[in-house]
């Protein structure tokens, strides 16, 4: 991803609003006797969720399936204040050229989105995207330049500018209020499940809304991947402070999941901002601005868990929680490292508590801590178990381990008893499925 780790302080203001929005709302519920701000709860609608936006998606031919929609567009009733952020990878897609330059104002109206085919690596791709931009802008009213494009498929293939032709004036003319699902399919590749998800939340006396939805479920890897994820809110705040809330957001989120080890080409998360909630605007740190980043950490953070759920081939979600670490960057750094080691995965698409691997994948990790302490457990509904303490073997009950790791959803936890801070990384389990599915991908 574009965004680096950033400063102390940035990544303590990124901890501060998730840890304290909840305080915040509650103190300032009743300030001054008039309700003013109110506790984050799960909504529907998706990306539609919040006021203004209308969402759309068909097939146009990208996709040889006929069953599949492959082209998707959000659209605000007005120009928002924007913000992105994008893979690490140095071979970057078309659209990521074209959308630095539109995003450079932080203002943007709509996002269209083909699945099927990258735009990386393709025969006049940036000039595609950018005719792209200027066909949607005709459709729905707008500059050009306030068009956010992505694309995600098969890297190297050519993208046939009539495609989009004919497929833009068909998904202009079923915008809806309410089609937060065809955008969420529209966007697919090998995903088996949309991801999907939204929040409300009253800011300073006003009901406001996050919305969102991602795909991904292969080449995965923190620092983003062939991920996309597209956000929406109503909520009145900078561009500014968007991209400030956005870029400290995703070092705790989108840049802690990992399918595959694999950091694609393409990958976005672009946020749009229309302001229609009609809150005094977010200009800066405070009360309203931690409760913003505490709603928009409860949405990426569910559609994270769905796309590392949805990973290719996989039976089961890992998370690894590390605590006990010197500082939140140690964290972050020795739980991706557990969640990334294809070890720590087969182990647990077999069911067997191997922890052995897990010490290992920690030992690895490109970060200077203490590990002749830690204690290492494992659980999920069906209980929990330790079984490392001290760094060293101890005796455990097999048979409960295995019906702990029988469970689609396990925690690892590891105690380095190094420190105060923790992080959370997610992954999935690796399978003899997942090899069948990259095999003939372009099949």
């Amino acid at each position: 991803m574009n965004v680096k780790e950033g400063s102390n302080a940035k990544n303590d203001a990124a901890d501060s609003a998730v840890k304290h929005a909840a305080g915040h709302a509650t103190k300032n519920a009743t300030k001054g006797g008039k309700r003013r701000s109110g506790a984050i709860a799960k909504a529907d609608g998706g990306i539609c969720a919040p006021s203004g936006f209308r969402a759309a998606g068909v097939h146009c031919g990208f996709r040889k399936n006929t069953t599949k929609k492959d082209l998707a567009l959000i659209v605000s009733d007005v120009i928002c204040n924007a913000a992105a952020v994008y893979t690490r990878n140095k071979v970057q897609g078309a659209p990521i050229v074209v959308n630095r330059e539109h995003l450079k104002d932080g203002r943007a109206g709509a996002i269209i989105c083909n699945s099927g085919i990258a735009n990386t690596c393709a025969p006049g791709g940036v000039e595609i995207a950018r005719e792209t931009c200027r066909l949607a802008a005709a459709e729905i009213g707008m500059d050009a330049q306030d068009i956010i494009v992505c694309s995600t498929g098969v890297i190297g293939e050519p993208l046939n500018i009539e495609t989009f032709r004919r497929g833009i004036p068909r998904v202009a003319k079923k915008l809806s209020y309410d089609d937060s699902d065809g955008a969420a399919r529209a966007i697919m590749t090998t995903d088996r499940m949309k991801k999907e998800t939204a929040v409300s939340f009253v800011l300073d006396g006003k009901r406001c809304h996050i919305g969102g939805i991602a795909k991904g479920s292969g080449m995965i890897n923190p620092n983003m991947a062939t991920m996309l994820s597209f956000i929406t809110t109503d909520v009145a705040i900078s561009a500014e402070m968007l991209k400030y809330a956005l870029g400290s957001d995703v070092v705790d989120t989108y840049n802690q999941i990992s399918i595959d080890g694999d950091t694609s080409t393409n990958d976005t998360v672009a946020a749009l901002a229309n302001g229609l909630a009609g809150n005094p605007e977010i200009d800066e740190a405070g009360a309203s601005f931690d409760l913003f980043c505490a709603a928009l950490r409860f949405v990426t953070s569910e559609l994270c868990r769905g796309i590392v759920k949805d990973g290719e081939g996989a039976s089961k979600l890992l998370e690894c929680v590390v605590k006990g670490a010197p500082t939140g960057r140690i964290a972050r750094i020795v739980s991706s490292s557990v969640v990334r080691s294809s070890l720590v995965k087969t182990a647990m698409f077999g069911e067997d508590a191997n922890w052995g691997r897990i010490l290992c994948a920690v030992g690895y990790a490109d970060a200077d801590f203490e590990c002749g302490r830690m204690d290492i457990f494992l659980s999920s509904e069906a209980g929990e178990v330790m079984v490392c303490h001290d760094s060293e073997a101890v005796r455990f009950d097999e048979e409960l381990a295995k019906r702990i790791l029988a469970k689609d959803e396990i925690r690892i936890t590891v105690d380095l008893r190094d420190g105060l801070k923790e992080a959370v990384a997610y992954g999935c389990d690796l399978t003899y499925q997942y090899v069948r599915i990259n095999g003939r991908y372009r099949t």
